[in-house]
């Protein structure tokens, strides 16, 4: 029997019962693109009792289409954001402490929106704790491996990246049609590496990595990642 995709509210409600004002879930998108900027998803989940919208997943699981139906109802579940590092911050700080400044600032977006992140639970997919080293104060953060997978509120968090991520990438292909963003969305496709051969860099290439790469050709790596 194969195990379910859908997430649960489970482990809100376990941190909600213990004392929590809230759990946040945290999600990133954009880790491993060579072109755009890193982004970070937050979502809020204050009370567990109204479940969460029909056809939630983790965005790698939705389709494009699907992603971007039940992202407002994303938006109307509770409070989130989304924080940004640039391609150019990332070249002079590396990507890891820029997941973390760019998760730094989407809090601060749940922060000005009233949510008391000082009194919250914190989850981050993954098993490694980037966020914590950008934090001006200690916050409560734990890691959880599959976290968007299991998790709505991360879940949440992740579907709010990538589709404001991917917003982005589609408006700077408007403006470089040449590296097929629309579709790759900064990551490396064959079509971004013609892109990059025919047209050079742009202010939004992550620069020493593609210095340091060598064009992936031979192994046909293409289409979107996340």
């Amino acid at each position: 029997m194969s195990e379910s995709k859908d997430p649960t509210l489970d482990l809100e409600r376990e941190l909600l019962e213990a004392g929590y004002a809230c759990v946040i879930g945290v999600d990133e998108v954009g880790r491993g693109a060579i072109a755009g900027p890193v982004a970070v998803g937050v979502h809020a989940v204050v009370g567990v009792g109204g479940g969460f919208p029909e056809g939630l997943r983790d965005s790698k699981l939705l389709s494009e289409k699907r992603r971007e139906a039940i992202a407002p109802h994303v938006e109307a579940w509770g409070a989130g954001g989304v924080g940004y590092a640039s391609a150019a911050e990332i070249d002079e700080f590396g990507i890891t402490a820029m997941l973390g400044e760019a998760g730094r600032r989407a809090l601060l977006v749940l922060h000005a929106a009233g949510i008391p992140v000082e009194r919250a639970a914190i989850i981050v997919d993954g098993s490694h704790d980037w966020l914590t080293p950008a934090l001006r104060a200690p916050l409560d953060v734990r890691t959880r491996v599959g976290a968007d997978r299991l998790c709505a509120g991360v879940a949440a968090a992740s579907v709010r990246a990538k589709v404001a991520r991917d917003a982005i990438m589609r408006a700077a292909h408007d403006a470089h049609p040449g590296y097929a963003w629309a579709s790759n969305k900064g990551y490396g496709a064959r079509a971004h590496y013609d892109g990059i051969a025919e047209f050079g860099l742009t202010e939004l290439h992550r620069r020493t990595w593609i210095e340091r790469a060598e064009r992936p050709r031979a192994i046909g790596w293409s289409g979107e990642q996340t």
